[in-house]
């Protein structure tokens, strides 16, 4: 956990995995006691890491303490179970060499349970190792092979670090970790993309309490705090005014007598709105999570509800914003009824939103942490990342800055400046190397003006995604089914041979 934001203490995690990796190679030859250490491991690890969810079910789902904490810990049993079988399968593994062990399999084995903790049932992507260290010299491989090549470096140079307190080819793993350490710091001062005349935008964090939120009559209420929020001094400056996930807390399709004449207005002064709404397709009866575009647009891109100038939330966050089993769960409980939680889902792949002086590549809220799926959003034309979200179902928990922490480390994979809007922190803006370039306090009605530069071009880790590391995670297991291969058949002519001999000498 302290490894993770608001902590940073990237450090912990070297003696997290160097005492793990010493304990599992202390009772080896013990399969339960094995598993168990590993199980125990990685479960207190999630909990210190995800505690912060039992805020939503606590405060807005009405749900018992007692039961929220007991979710909790079921949530963090069943992440745990991904890398418990990745530590527990890679170390019981028989005849392989530790050098092998630590610099090969376990870190290979990590990345896979890792790819599957963040696919399996929808996904749940959170506390990947890679994101603790954005400012280290390994956030080099960020735009080369994505958060999971830091992952990959860091198991690596844990691996290296238990052979040295074992004393175990001392200098070949020194060399590992400075090769991988100087590779890191040389990446980091590549530049990846060309940035572009700066723009204003300006990101309003309108600090709507979460509890009032969706009543009807505090709706026009909240718009007109937005509204008052989004005067700026800045005169028929082009602008991008920025609102946060579901800052219209009403359907678009009732909105319009507001929405028209307002996109009218903002034209005339040369600005851009870009705000969340709950989308509304009558015919087929689908509420979608959605983002518009108001304003000065480009010709034919204008706001209406035909226009194609929009995103629709693709990754739905189960409960929050669909219900599995709803059949089954809904009558439970109220955590199972929150606000708009029966959403359809947006196309995997959309245009970018447009605007006159940039390209947006858009996600929101939990979206933020797929990095495969914004990297099929993000093309050579897209100048920004732009993420919507509301966190205020988390309180003031640590979750939020893990949040924060995640889209930074997407800022820095794309070479692009990211736009974070949230409903009451923490909204900030970073640059095309992660740089922060401002943010706002958490729990304040506020407004981040800056100036940011949009940048456009293609990182590696935007063209060829993860592949690379899949290749090189095929390649580390074809290896590895020969040398166990190998290892049986040496093994077997070796017991052969020794029944021979011990058969001829009984003659």
């Amino acid at each position: 956990m302290f490894a993770f934001a608001p902590f940073e203490q990237y450090w912990t995690i070297y003696p997290s995995l160097i005492g793990i990796f010493l304990l599992l190679q202390g009772v080896q030859e013990n399969s339960k006691r094995s598993f168990l250490i590993s199980y125990i491991f990685n479960l207190s690890m999630f909990i210190a890491c995800i505690h912060w969810v039992y805020v939503s079910m606590d405060l807005f789902g009405g749900m018992p303490l007692l039961v929220s904490m007991s979710l909790i810990v079921l949530l963090a049993a069943y992440l745990a179970i991904f890398p418990t079988l990745a530590l527990w399968g890679s170390t019981r593994l028989p005849n392989i060499p530790n050098l092998f062990r630590y610099l090969l399999v376990i870190p290979v084995f990590w990345l896979i349970s890792d790819w599957l903790r963040g696919w399996f049932l929808t996904g749940f992507p959170w506390s990947y190792l890679g994101y603790s260290h954005a400012d280290t010299p390994l956030v080099g491989f960020a735009p080369l092979l994505g958060v999971q090549g830091i992952t990959l470096a860091i198991v690596i140079i844990c691996g290296a670090l238990t052979l040295i307190v074992q004393r175990q080819r001392i200098l070949l793993n020194i060399v590992i970790i400075g090769l991988l350490l100087g590779s890191g710091a040389i990446l980091q001062k590549q530049n990846y993309t060309e940035l572009q005349p700066p723009v204003l935008v300006s990101l309003v964090q309108g600090n709507i309490d979460q509890n009032k939120k969706w009543q009807p009559e505090e709706l026009y209420p909240s718009i007109m705090k937005y509204l008052d929020l989004s005067k700026t001094n800045n005169a028929n400056q082009p602008e991008i005014i920025i609102w946060p996930e579901s800052a219209i807390a009403a359907l678009e399709v009732d909105m319009q007598r507001f929405l028209l004449p307002y996109s009218e207005d903002l034209a005339a002064r040369n600005k851009t709105l870009i705000s969340g709404i709950i989308g509304y397709r009558i015919e087929q009866d689908e509420y979608r999570n959605s983002i518009i575009t108001l304003g000065k647009l480009p010709e034919g891109d204008e706001y209406s509800m035909q226009s194609k100038n929009r995103y629709q939330k693709h990754h739905l966050l189960p409960i929050g914003e669909f219900v599995p089993f709803e059949k089954y769960l809904r009558p439970l409980a109220p955590y199972f009824n929150l606000p708009m939680s029966s959403f359809q889902r947006g196309e995997e792949i959309q245009p970018n939103l447009q605007t006159q002086q940039t390209n947006l590549a858009a996600a929101l809220c939990y979206e933020i942490a797929f990095p495969e799926q914004l990297r099929k959003n993000v093309n050579e034309k897209t100048g920004m990342l732009l993420t919507l979200s509301n966190d205020a179902w988390f309180g003031d928990s640590i979750g939020p800055a893990q949040h924060l922490q995640i889209a930074r480390m997407r800022a820095i994979e794309f070479a692009r400046p990211v736009l974070r809007s949230t409903n009451n922190g923490i909204t900030a803006i970073y640059g095309s190397h992660g740089e922060e370039i401002g943010r706002l306090a958490p729990n304040i009605d506020a407004v981040l003006s800056k100036k940011v530069a949009p940048a456009i071009g293609r990182t590696p880790y935007q063209i060829y995604g993860s592949v690379p590391l899949y290749l090189y995670s095929v390649f580390v297991l074809l290896w590895l089914a020969i040398y166990l291969a190998t290892s049986r058949r040496t093994k077997n002519n070796h017991l052969s041979s020794s029944f021979a001999i011990n058969s001829q000498q009984q003659k």
